[in-house]
């Protein structure tokens, strides 16, 4: 028992996060206890230290104090969900406005980590419309039963335009782990400010095409036509 209430004292915030959030899942006291190699009975105090308080962040009796409340810290993870883009520092302020008492960036920051909630850069994809979508999956269904000999006869194409301007994309969003592919955590973008080069090249069974390199003056239907598909035509 000695050994065991040691371990209780050492669990750290992370960890009695993970232990609220396992237990919030369903997942029984018992269980949840083995997993981390704990008695019983200390997943069973950060439970109900958890429905009476809020959080299962341990209290001591001297230090310095929480500048936030179970309450305050909801309405930062709250804040956080709903504008994903938002910044530590306007979460902070909107916090302080809301509560009137001044709440700082990194406060947030640890409140936000409390919550499962971690600055993560966004993944980006070109939009597609309902018809996108559908006619490629008519496309896919049309072809599925193809042979080597009809698709040694098709060229794939593509094209890819890289900036010549600054673009960080320093531009984070909170997330939980492993929700990288959520569609609330997906910018859409199809569009790219400022100079650039397009690169062109195609790939067919056993063969591929020169690669293109468009890196002067904008790029029409007929120039794409003259410069890159006519000289492929007897490809």
């Amino acid at each position: 028992m000695a050994n065991n209430q040691s371990v209780r004292r050492h669990l750290d915030a992370f960890t009695r996060g993970r232990i609220i959030g396992k237990l919030e899942e369903g997942r029984s006291v018992t269980s949840v206890a083995a997993e981390f190699g704990i008695a019983d009975s200390i997943v069973l105090r950060l439970w109900r230290q958890f429905q009476t308080t809020g959080t299962a962040i341990r209290w001591f009796s001297s230090g310095r104090p929480r500048g936030t409340t179970p309450v305050d810290d909801r309405y930062i993870v709250l804040q956080a969900r709903r504008n994903r883009r938002q910044t530590a520092g306007e979460i902070a302020r909107h916090t302080t406005q809301a509560t009137g008492r001044p709440i700082s960036r990194s406060t947030v920051a640890r409140r936000l980590h409390g919550g499962g909630l971690f600055a993560r850069r966004p993944v980006r994809c070109v939009p597609l419309t309902p018809d996108h979508q559908r006619r490629r999956s008519l496309w896919c269904r049309e072809h599925r039963n193809w042979r080597d000999n009809e698709w040694g006869r098709v060229l794939f194409t593509d094209e890819s335009r890289f900036s010549l301007s600054s673009d960080s994309h320093r531009i984070l969003i909170w997330r939980e782990r492993g929700s990288r592919n959520h569609p609330s955590n997906i910018i859409e973008r199809d569009r790219y400010g400022g100079r650039g080069v397009l690169v062109w090249g195609g790939i067919m069974l056993g063969s591929r095409t020169d690669l293109h390199i468009l890196d002067a003056g904008s790029v029409n239907g007929t120039r794409y036509c003259n410069e890159i598909l006519l000289p492929c035509a007897s490809f």
